[in-house]
Parts: C-alpha cells; structure tokens; sequence
C-alpha cells in the first residue's frame, strides 16, 4: 500500500493517537493486525485468553501495548477487560473483534453440542458482550470503528464446516445492523472476510494439513494463494482508519477471487 505523506514530504501513520483493542490476538491474524496498528501509530491492548503468550507479545512490542487475558464470551471476563482498558486508557477508538474459533470438518448433524456452543459463544457472543462494554463510551466520544474479522465462510460456505460458516453469516449480519444503529452517533462498523489464511487454524479448517488437501482448497482461490496474516491486517488497518470514514456496514472480502 502506498504510504502517505504529508506536505512536508513525512510519512503520516493513519492510526496515530488512537487506542486500539484486539481479540484474539496473541497470535494468527490477530498478531498480524496488532503490529500493522502499531506501526501506524496505535496504541493496543492485546487481548488473548493465553496470557503467557499475550504477554509475551506485549514485551516484545513495547510500551505502547497493553496485555490482557480474558475470555471474551464470559461477561464478567469482558467486564474485568473493560475495567482494566479505562484504568490504563482515556478512551477507546477501535475495537478489533478477532478472537474466534471453529470446529472440525463434521457432517452438520454429527457436530456435538459443545462444539456448536463453543462456536457461537466465542464467534457471536463475543461481539455482543464487547459491544455493551465499549460502545457506551463510543457514542459519548460520538467517534469509534468496531471491526469484526468474519470469513468467506459466512458468503461462499464449505460442506461440513456448518455451524462455523453459520456463525461467520451471523457476523456479517451484525456487522451491518450494528452499522445502521451507530451511525447516527459517529460509529462505524465493518467486517473482513479472510479465504483461508496461513494461520494455526488453517488445520482445523481444514482437517489435516496434506500438500493434496491444500491443493483442493487452493483450487477455488482464483489467485492462487492463501490469505497472509498481513493481507488481512492491511485491510484491517484501512478500514479502522480515517481514510475510511466514509466505510461503514461493509463486509469486505479479502480471499483473492473466492466469492466471484
């Protein structure tokens, strides 16, 4: 992507003076988004519910991050998150629901009720817990993006992955109900739809990772390739920027031609 620049010929960082918060992002597409906010300006709170590696990550980056476990589709985890958010922040400017996971490749009807609850707890619920916390302190700022990372899955599903592409298609939805709402007071909401991605739930999607099971799902990618972590950061990034703010309730597919 084209830097910008100012008049002055500097490189402006397009997320510079916001506070940022990520789920799910100690690792996977979640890392990859913290970085690219921090190197365009942020300040982020790294929210996983591995706190060694959230930690971790935190030291790494430096002092403008802010590592904090919590299980984001428990209400009294995202209440402690808040607390600890506004403790250390004046305010919240973008709010990066990541955190999600899915089931393995199972015939819809063998998917077991754990599993399905799993899913929606962490997928749907999370976006709902995450949204009573912040948006409150969006409207009174009358500025904010929330960004929830969906999937193709929600647009273009694959068989056996039922209930974890039902769960994307009801973010999606969110996205744009949410973005109706919200807009009257300044908040916008979008959506990423990553294809498949090189990230530790490539497998799970998957169901084993064989070079003759990567070709069958790269055969449906018209460019040929997996989603990098960056790709989706990238998009993450525009659209949690002011250079989208005129963006809202968009879905934004980033999957290299899969739901042509």
């Amino acid at each position: 992507m084209q830097a910008i620049t100012n008049n002055q010929g500097n490189y402006d960082m397009r997320l510079e003076n916001k506070t940022a918060i990520v789920t799910g992002a100690a690792s996977g597409l979640g890392k990859a988004i913290v970085k690219k906010f921090l190197e365009e300006g942020s300040k982020v709170i790294i929210v996983d519910i591995n706190e060694d590696a959230a930690r971790e990550l935190s030291e790494n980056l430096g002092a403008k991050t802010l590592a904090v476990k919590a299980d984001v589709g428990d209400t009294n985890s995202v209440e402690n998150l808040k607390k600890c958010v506004f403790d250390s922040f004046e305010r919240v400017d973008i709010v990066v629901n990541n955190a999600g996971v899915t089931h393995l490749p199972t015939p819809l009807d063998e998917v077991t009720e754990e599993d399905f609850d799993r899913v929606f707890r962490i997928n749907c619920k999370s976006v709902y817990l995450m949204a009573k916390a912040f948006v409150p302190e969006m409207k009174n700022q009358c500025s904010g993006s929330i960004l929830n990372i969906a999937s193709t899955a929600g647009v273009s599903p694959r068989p056996n992955l039922n209930w974890y592409n039902s769960s994307k298609g009801w973010m999606n939805t969110a996205t744009k109900t949410m973005a109706v709402e919200l807009a009257p007071f300044g908040v916008r909401v979008n959506a990423v739809n990553p294809v498949a991605s090189e990230t530790p739930l490539l497998a799970s999607f998957m169901g084993e990772d064989t070079p003759e099971i990567r070709q069958k799902f790269l055969s449906t990618i018209p460019l040929g390739r997996f989603a990098q972590p960056e790709d989706i950061a990238n998009a993450a990034c525009y659209l949690s920027s002011e250079e989208a703010s005129m963006v809202t309730g968009v879905c934004m597919q980033v999957d290299g031609g899969r739901c042509i």
